[in-house]
């Protein structure tokens, strides 16, 4: 299909449907990790989510609904060509582009925190009033990264530059230079070390206006997450995590994605198995 040519199908994430058309959420995985800064493999995340998806419920005891209620289609992976970076995030782009010019909701599946960038651009051409809320352990607000301006370590200040000030929200920020904090302060709304006891303030500042959601998994305590590229001590619990989404799901949501999960590093997948569950839910909810 015209718009989706950058896209390949290696494994379905359970209970998707097999017709676009019919279908309000679509789900495309994003296995890109050049920029990643310490220990690479985020870009097997989206293909093993999926696999390990068939050993979770369709049924969400959290919300009494099930994944046969909702029509959702897996469009499959974006095909990213290894060391060009600005091509496959205009392959992303212009992908989510696409979809949303079609009604679609977009749910992403990374790959490091890169690609939130296209997605959430092809979001706010849409919703020009956007907001972002950022589950994470880092800020994720330098203006470079070894000399990169486009980089995971760099992505939520590129999303400052469009969004505008005061309209990023970040929830569980442990981790950050000292310039990043000074430029928080000035620019976004972050809250230290805060996940849970942060959402009802949250929530009434954003009130109806459309608003994307991503979630770094590394916002997670490792001890909950341990297959993650930049594990950071401190951490909430994967409880908490999902108090934080149910509680969101009375938002205006209009896009979310899940990042840097990253397989060689879990243990009995416990992380991607996390990761299958967060998406269901959030399929479920948004």
């Amino acid at each position: 299909m015209p718009g989706l040519q950058h896209l390949e199908q290696k494994a379905r994430f359970m209970a998707s449907t097999d017709r676009l058309e019919d279908s309000d959420r679509v789900l495309i995985g994003l296995p890109f990790d050049s920029t990643t800064s310490f220990r690479p493999g985020t870009r097997h995340a989206p293909y093993r989510i999926r696999e390990v998806s068939e050993g979770i419920e369709e049924y969400s005891v959290y919300q009494d609904r099930s994944l046969e209620e909702v029509a959702f289609f897996d469009a499959g992976d974006i095909i990213a060509p290894f060391g060009n970076v600005r091509e496959c995030l205009g392959r992303i782009e212009a992908t989510a582009a696409f979809l949303t010019g079609m009604g679609k909701k977009v749910f992403g599946i990374g790959g490091e925190h890169l690609v939130s960038l296209p997605l959430i651009k092809a979001c706010h051409d849409v919703y020009s009033d956007l907001c972002v809320i950022q589950f994470d352990a880092h800020a994720d607000l330098r203006q470079e990264y070894l000399g990169e301006e486009l980089s995971h370590a760099t992505v939520m200040r590129q999303v400052v530059n469009f969004l505008g000030e005061g309209r990023l929200f970040q929830l569980g920020i442990r981790s950050g230079t000292r310039d990043e904090f000074v430029f928080a302060k000035e620019n976004t709304r972050l809250y230290r070390d805060e996940a849970l006891a942060a959402i009802p303030g949250v929530m009434e500042t954003i009130g109806q206006r459309p608003v994307y959601i991503t979630v770094d998994i590394d916002v997670l305590d490792p001890a909950y997450a341990p297959g993650t590229g930049t594990p950071e001590g401190g951490g909430i619990s994967t409880r908490e995590l999902l108090h934080c989404l149910h509680r969101l799901g009375e938002l205006n949501v209009v896009g979310f994605d899940l990042v840097e999960i990253s397989p060689p590093y879990d243990s009995g997948d416990i992380t991607s198995i996390l990761g299958a569950k967060l998406l269901r839910e959030a399929l479920l909810l948004y």
